[in-house]
């Protein structure tokens, strides 16, 4: 029969590595004593990153004795302590090879039930002193697990532990554990694991993303693990488009329309989707990488970009001064996951200055598609000088069956600009214009402008009762970081890193607009370069296991070390476990 052996409880505490201060509760101490356990946590325990670990379905981590002796032979340790794996439980039996999620169990005056496999992240790998640990984890079988508590009561070591239950579909945890960070993902199995009431929501939404993958025919990357940002990857690579024409859209708004010499068709974006531009500096200068949203609808004839001239941008600078029509471009294929989503749902295209470009690209989307959606299109602008594809916006929206258009000019010019034709208000678009424009609760909003707009309308729309999910938005800038654990992280301007050599591959991130030699001796990985730059990168294992950190590969090529378990979708890349081989653009 099962017994419990320790009961293993710490609070959260900071701990020193790699010249950052890490919150971590992965240190746990045996109990001489009886413990309560509560519905959300051990007495006496505690996490110290609440998003990756505690709560209802993570009230308990449990981890076997075997298990802990096996890796001490295997890594060779000089031994194991209770605790050492930053378990509550240690237990001897219920190997995760014959433990079923959904299964119930009796310890002490408590009863469980099992939810999921362990989640590992990096810290794990700071707890035992071995980096790997956590794709090691992964990657046996041996990860452990949760339970959730179902009755509250004492528990202590030397407790019996009683299956009372079984879950009706037999899933183990490893079996749990490989569906979703193998490779092979069978339609029949993610249907079974969907089945198990008892498996956590999260685990859930990973096997029902797969199982729409599989459905779709979608092949390549994991589509349970890979982020948002990394949810439409593209074929690595530029290509060289002619510039057909230049257009003046506003005062400081220009489009420049591309196409193919040879006349054959261009992939197809999405709308909302972006293109990197690399543009040759000469004189043996790096080149500069610039990402613009496409502003014309859908077509494999051409694309549009438009920029905006604003002091200080170099590229910008680049495209009005050496640009003419005729001459070539180097262009990437169409990218991002800011994208109109196909559906019956109402839409809100809300925009500010050149936050325009990708939302106007989904409303010639819905004219082309002569959509009978509910539309609003909400944009700001200084004034009628500044307000570009007024009147492009104004005939895609009058030709729409249901499309309301609102203006806001915050500094309307009393000659010029008409009230009640150019624009709808004086002022800026607030809650109270959000709240007054009669958009529904269930509508989708697409959102693009400068950070200020960003911020100010997240919080509006939020207050407003609309859902996370509801609010798509574009930032150019990058993603917002993901560091779990790290403590006082100081936001910093992406930059060279202090020694930076002037030989070997070129890494650029394109987005942060950094070119820097790779110095293998110095980095174990492009995640650890990008983090000498200053760069916002997405991470939580750093060992190829949970996808955080995937990204897009605009161009070149990397070789991963360690392999990851589950390598990402052609054109995108795992940052955390790979080296360049030879020049190579990121979208970061």
């Amino acid at each position: 029969m099962a017994r419990l052996l320790s009961v293993n409880v710490g609070l959260p505490r900071d701990v020193e590595w790699k010249g950052r201060t890490v919150h971590t509760g992965i240190w746990k101490e045996p109990l001489n004593r009886r413990c309560w356990a509560a519905r959300l946590n051990l007495d006496g325990d505690g996490q110290g990153d609440l998003a990756g670990h505690g709560g209802e379905h993570r009230a308990v981590f449990v981890y076997q004795t075997e298990s802990a002796r096996f890796w001490k032979e295997q890594l060779q340790w000089p031994d194991v302590v209770y605790g050492q794996f930053g378990e509550n439980f240690t237990v001897e039996g219920m190997a995760d090879s014959d433990v079923c999620i959904g299964d119930r169990y009796r310890i002490g005056d408590a009863l469980f039930e099992v939810t999921q496999p362990r989640v590992t992240c990096y810290r794990v790998g700071i707890r035992v002193n071995e980096p790997r640990m956590a794709a090691l984890l992964t990657s046996s079988g041996r990860p452990g697990f949760y339970f959730r508590v179902l009755k509250e009561g004492e528990v202590g070591a030397g407790d019996e532990i009683v299956k009372v239950d079984e879950a009706g579909e037999r899933m183990t945890v490893t079996e749990i554990n490989a569906l979703l960070y193998s490779p092979h993902h069978p339609r029949d199995r993610l249907e079974r694991a969907l089945r198990i009431d008892a498996l956590s929501s999260g685990w859930k939404r990973s096997f029902e993303a797969l199982l729409r993958d599989s459905v779709t025919g979608m092949t390549g990357g994991n589509a349970g693990l890979a982020p948002a940002s990394a949810s439409y990857p593209a074929a690595p690579g530029f290509h060289p488009l002619k510039v057909v024409s230049i257009v003046d859209e506003s005062a400081d708004v220009v489009s420049f329309t591309l196409q193919r010499a040879d006349g054959l068709p261009l992939p197809l974006a999405k709308a909302g989707q972006y293109v990197v531009l690399r543009l040759s500096q000469g004189s043996g200068e790096r080149p500069l990488y610039r990402s613009y949203s496409l502003s014309n609808g859908p077509s494999a004839l051409e694309y549009r970009i438009s920029v905006k001239f604003e002091e200080g941008g170099a590229a910008a600078a680049y495209l009005r001064d050496r640009v003419r029509a005729g001459d070539v471009i180097d262009v990437s294929t169409p990218r991002g996951s800011f994208v109109l989503l196909q559906g019956t749902s109402p839409v809100v295209l809300l925009s500010a200055g050149i936050g325009a470009t990708p939302v106007l690209a989904m409303l010639n989307a819905l004219s082309s598609q002569r959509s009978t959606r509910q539309i609003w299109w909400l944009h700001a602008a200084r004034d009628g000088q500044h307000h570009p594809f007024d009147a492009e916006a104004r005939q895609l929206a009058d030709a729409l069956a249901h499309c309301r258009r609102y203006v806001c000019f915050s500094k309307p010019d009393a000659t010029r600009d008409r009230k009640g034709e150019q624009y709808t208000e004086t002022g800026h678009i607030s809650q109270a214009t959000l709240a007054g424009a009669g958009i529904p609760a269930e509508a989708d909003v697409y959102l693009c402008g400068p950070s200020r707009f960003m911020a100010d309308m997240q919080t509006a729309l939020t207050n407003l009762g609309f859902a996370k999910r509801q609010v798509h938005s574009e930032i150019f800038s990058g993603l917002e970081s993901m560091n779990p654990g790290i403590v006082g992280n100081t936001i910093r301007a992406p930059h060279l890193p202090e020694k930076h050599g002037a030989s070997g591959a070129v890494v650029s991130f394109a987005r942060s607009g950094i070119n820097v030699h790779w110095d293998g001796s110095a980095y174990q990985s492009i995640l650890e370069l990008a983090e000498a730059c200053d760069v916002p990168v997405r991470w939580a294992c750093r060992t190829g296991v949970c996808h955080n950190c995937e990204s897009g590969l605009i161009s070149g090529s990397v070789a991963y070390g360690p392999e990851p378990l589950d390598k990402p979708a052609n054109g995108n890349l795992l940052i955390c476990c790979s080296q360049p081989v030879g020049d190579t653009v990121i979208d970061l």
